[in-house]
């Protein structure tokens, strides 16, 4: 019975094995254009996040660096006035083995930004309180969503290239 389990262990793929090395802001960016125009009273704000995603491999073996770019734009609902502009570059050096080559980059741009999100997430609370504003808490990221989209996106972008190309 033992050789069965043992050879049903070695059947399996390796155990993925991920750990965060690093991370760390890259590059930050606050602007109270509300405070630097003088304004006062009650705003009520439109808020829009913008989120991107950027990954490269490391020259140490097995190493990645993924890059969480957050721009947070605010604006009045009434006048449409900026009242703060927010960009962030939030970026994690992670140590991955035993993925697969075909399934490395959706690891990157998913699983990897999901583990740095709840430090993004305080970072932009913390600095728009400081700020001057209510603590912005954004909502969780769909990235499984964010990657389909962005997939389905160059897909569409390449099926028009190649018909332009066909019609030239």
């Amino acid at each position: 019975m033992a050789e069965t389990e043992n050879g049903a262990a070695a059947a399996q793929p390796p155990q993925v094995k991920m750990n965060v090395l690093a991370q760390f802001v890259r590059d930050m960016s606050f602007e109270n254009i509300l405070a630097q125009k003088g304004a006062s009273g009650e705003v009520q704000p439109d808020v829009t996040v913008q989120v991107n995603l950027d990954a490269k491999k490391r020259t140490a073996d097995h190493q990645f660096e993924v890059v969480l770019k957050l721009r947070v734009d605010s604006k009045s609902k009434d006048a449409g006035e900026q009242l703060f502009l927010l960009e962030l570059d939030y970026a994690g050096v992670f140590h991955i083995e035993n993925v697969p080559d075909e399934q490395m980059h959706p690891f990157l741009l998913i699983e990897c930004p999901r583990m740095l999100f709840p430090f993004v997430r305080r970072i932009v609370s913390d600095v728009t309180r400081d700020g001057g504003f209510p603590p912005l808490n954004l909502e969780n990221i769909d990235f499984l969503a964010l990657y389909r989209n962005e997939l389905a996106r160059r897909t569409a972008a390449a099926a028009q290239e190649n018909e332009q190309t066909a019609d030239a």
